[in-house]
């Protein structure tokens, strides 16, 4: 049997269900990107901030890639569930705040609909990094990127996150309508500004006006999201079937731990996120460089020397002493670059970090957190050597971290998971890395001692 509303009802009462009827609520907001993050951390805050505040806030779950998760959901009446795991603890909870799950390449015309519709107010999204279709090193617009040069050629049938929001603004735009609010969740610096300027860009290849309407109407407010969200493995299946008594095929896996920080520019009505946790404040830059720096830029050096000392999960690499030392060291590094965070004590936030690494309940694969390298270094390892080595510091266990990716790279060869894995595997030398301005930048390219740090780095990983 697998999991439905008429399941829902015989379900063990330790079981939370939705404090609200799934089948009567209706839609009010967009979600491109439906993911096992966007699950367990948007939509769940979502279902608490309906039990608190009800209202029409139910979501349209849109993928770009991939059918399996939406025909999962549809079969399930839109009902998953999040299986929490900590260091002691197994929890259930079942969602039920999605209202229709798209798949949008079946239908690019209904998403386009649902995003242009007059009920939706707000448009969140978890696309990944490399889901911007932009050039990491600077933030713009890669207008060579096979997606956007198949968006502006079809832009009523797109296939990028970018053109599907340019689409849905357009259609607004001509309904004369109010905008959506549009609130990228995803992992990167300034994440609603960097995501304001890409859709402005793409906007204006198509049409200079709805540019210039879109770059004065439209709100794009920043974001910090934090939960631990591993990818969900059979035997989380299994373990979720022997708590229900049925089967879900669109199950994820967390940790207790969730935090979302939302900059205060919405334009219209939202869920009242504020209810239940989330932080709606003025500016989230604070907030979102600690998490970046501290808490990704430490995910990735994990993944990097974890998997180079053979290890295979984050749990299992933080309780090696050599990778738990360095990691503790690297976010002291990091902590120097930041500025003071609103009620945050760096210390303590960091020390946090690392228990909630080591919790072995939650089996994290360095090789998930490995992939899309190239998009991810910039904003969570990269700008704490810039900044560092600019007032005179040096961050050797960052450097480090980053020659650990090069050796990674060299290592994955014709394996490696990357968008642009193509570009990559032509480099040869430390040098033809280092000179990589896609990653790199120019800035940091242009500092002979960041240079020859990384190179004496690299050629560590060589030696051994």
């Amino acid at each position: 049997m697998n999991l439905d509303r008429a399941c829902m009802a015989h379900l063990p009462a330790t079981v939370r269900r939705p404090g609200f009827s799934p089948a009567k609520l209706v839609p009010g907001m967009v979600h491109l990107g439906c993911g096992a993050f966007a699950r367990a951390h948007a939509f769940w805050f979502t279902q608490r901030a309906i039990e608190t505040v009800p209202g029409p806030w139910g979501v349209v779950a849109v993928n770009l890639r991939g059918r399996t998760v939406p025909e999962a959901l549809s079969a399930q009446e839109r009902l998953y569930s999040i299986l929490t795991r900590g260091p002691e603890q197994l929890d259930v909870e079942i969602v039920g705040v999605i209202v229709e799950a798209l798949y949008a390449p079946a239908n690019p015309a209904l998403v386009v609909e649902r995003l242009a519709d007059p009920a939706t107010h707000v448009v969140t999204l978890t696309v990944t990094e490399k889901g911007y279709c932009h050039v990491p090193a600077t933030g713009d617009l890669d207008e060579s990127h096979p997606d956007i040069r198949a968006d502006l050629a079809k832009p009523d049938a797109p296939c990028s996150a970018i053109g599907f929001l340019v689409a849905g603004l357009s259609a607004v735009r001509a309904r004369r309508q109010n905008p959506p609010t549009i609130v990228s969740c995803d992992n990167l610096p300034s994440n609603g500004r960097v995501l304001a300027k890409l859709v402005t860009q793409f906007a204006a290849l198509r049409d200079p006006g709805l540019a210039t309407w879109i770059a004065e109407e439209v709100r794009f407010p920043s974001t910090m999201v934090d939960r631990i969200v591993p990818a969900t493995t059979d035997d989380d299946r299994l373990a979720l079937r022997t708590l229900l008594g049925c089967a879900d095929r669109a199950v994820v896996v967390a940790e207790p731990f969730a935090q979302w920080v939302i900059e205060d520019r919405f334009s219209g009505a939202r869920p009242s996120w504020d209810r239940v946790g989330v932080e709606i404040v003025p500016d989230v830059a604070p907030f979102e460089r600690a998490k970046l720096r501290l808490l990704n830029g430490a995910h990735s050096a994990l993944a990097y020397l974890g998997l180079a000392k053979g290890h295979l999960t984050v749990a299992e690499a933080m309780a090696d002493p050599e990778l738990a030392a360095a990691i503790r060291a690297l976010m002291a590094e990091a902590a120097t670059t930041l500025d003071p965070v609103p009620g945050l004590d760096i210390a303590a936030y960091s020390a946090q970090l690392c228990a909630r690494f080591a919790n072995a309940g939650i089996q994290h694969r360095l090789s998930q957190i490995a992939m899309d390298g190239s998009q991810k270094l910039p904003q969570r390892l990269l700008g704490t050597i810039a900044d560092a080595y600019v007032v005179g510091r040096a961050a050797p266990e960052t450097i480090k971290a980053v020659a650990a990716w090069i050796d990674y790279v060299r290592r994955s060869k014709s394996s490696l998971s990357d968008p642009l894995a193509e570009a990559l595997g032509k480099l040869r030398t430390t040098d033809d890395f280092l000179s990589f301005e896609p990653v790199f930048g120019r800035e940091l390219l242009c500092n002979a001692r960041i240079r020859a740090a990384l190179s004496a780095a690299v050629g560590d990983f060589d030696n051994t």
